[in-house]
């Protein structure tokens, strides 16, 4: 089932679309029709400030869901482990009551 997607990958991708999208407009060239030259100029300098932080915004974004997706695996890996030691440990146990009751030589 690993192949199969489960649902959350497309509003993930709606998001990121969503993302780029303002992105892409904070730097826009708007200086095609200037009014007020100092207006222009102040308007440019917003809109790249605010593409600088959507784009910082977005990366600490991606850096917490791939920090949390490795956490997430690695403890998957830890519970597996310790799934598997307490299965071995059981039959381990199962051996020695066999042993004790004279069920095995």
């Amino acid at each position: 089932m690993r192949g199969v997607s489960n649902g959350r990958s497309i509003p993930f991708l709606l998001f990121f679309l969503s993302l780029s999208h303002q992105f892409i407009t904070g730097f826009s060239d708007d200086s095609l029709n200037p009014k007020n030259g100092t207006k222009v100029d102040t308007h440019a300098a917003s809109s790249s400030n605010t593409g600088s932080t959507v784009l910082i915004v977005c990366l600490a974004l991606v850096a917490v869901v791939l920090l949390s997706f490795f956490l997430f695996k690695f403890w998957q890996k830890k519970k597996r482990e310790e799934q598997y030691a307490r299965l071995l440990k059981l039959f381990e146990e199962d051996d020695e009551l066999e042993l004790e009751l004279g069920l095995r030589d």
